[in-house]
């Protein structure tokens, strides 16, 4: 994935990813995965999202990796904070009331930028991705909870990627397992047909995708390095 891509896509408001408002698959599951209220989540390739508030009105607390600087300042914006700001070695962070953003390569997070964390949520970080980084992006995540793995609450697409390619880009069930499932045990919470894809599917042809959600728990040795 180029971030000159990314980058000129928020510079020319091409975010058709963005949500006007919270996702339904978290605001319908997450309730039942039964994290306290006090627990911290990490969402990687945060955007501005506005997941993020929904939890955060829920009591949790948001670290966040976002490679846009103007993504991150357009959600403080939209929330009324302004945020403070100090170096964090390659990363800025960004940081007000419950939010800790986190700006800059998202392959410089480190696991101590992520110690208090014990719940992921990735709506838009995997499948944004082409196939050729995912397993970089999945191997990274371990990394940073190698000590104390965290539960990931994760959305991805289904559909036929010779039809037209992403981003969004498809994250089938078998490349989930061959990417987190030495690691993690895979739950789907949720699978429906979506007949609103993005314009490009329907001008390529496809005009409905498969919407999946799981819940990634944590293998009993999983901290030893437990495998499949």
């Amino acid at each position: 994935m180029d971030p000159d891509f990314w980058q000129e896509r928020w510079r020319n408001a091409q975010i058709g990813f963005h949500q006007p408002k919270p996702n339904a698959k978290l605001t319908a599951h997450w309730p039942a995965l039964g994290f306290p209220a006090a627990t911290d989540v990490f969402i990687p390739l945060c955007g501005k999202s506005l997941d993020m508030v929904w939890l955060a009105e829920r009591g949790h607390r948001i670290i966040a990796s976002e490679l846009s600087e103007l993504a991150i300042d357009d959600f403080f914006a939209g929330q009324s904070l302004i945020p403070e700001t100090r170096q964090v070695g390659s990363l800025t962070l960004k940081y007000a009331g419950p939010y800790e953003l986190y700006c800059g390569d998202f392959f410089a997070m480190s696991p101590d930028l992520v110690a208090g964390v014990r719940a992921i949520y990735d709506r838009a970080a995997l499948v944004a991705l082409p196939p050729r980084m995912r397993r970089s992006y999945a191997a990274h995540i371990n990394s940073l909870f190698v000590v104390a793995p965290a539960p990931i609450f994760l959305i991805t697409l289904e559909y036929d990627q010779s039809l037209v390619d992403g981003p969004p880009h498809a994250g089938p069930r078998a490349e989930v397992a061959e990417l987190f499932g030495a690691v993690y045990d895979i739950d789907e919470r949720h699978r429906a047909e979506d007949r609103s894809p993005p314009p490009k599917f329907v001008d390529a042809g496809l005009h409905s995708v498969t919407e999946v959600a799981y819940l990634l728990e944590p293998r009993a040795n999983a901290a030893e390095g437990g495998t499949d």
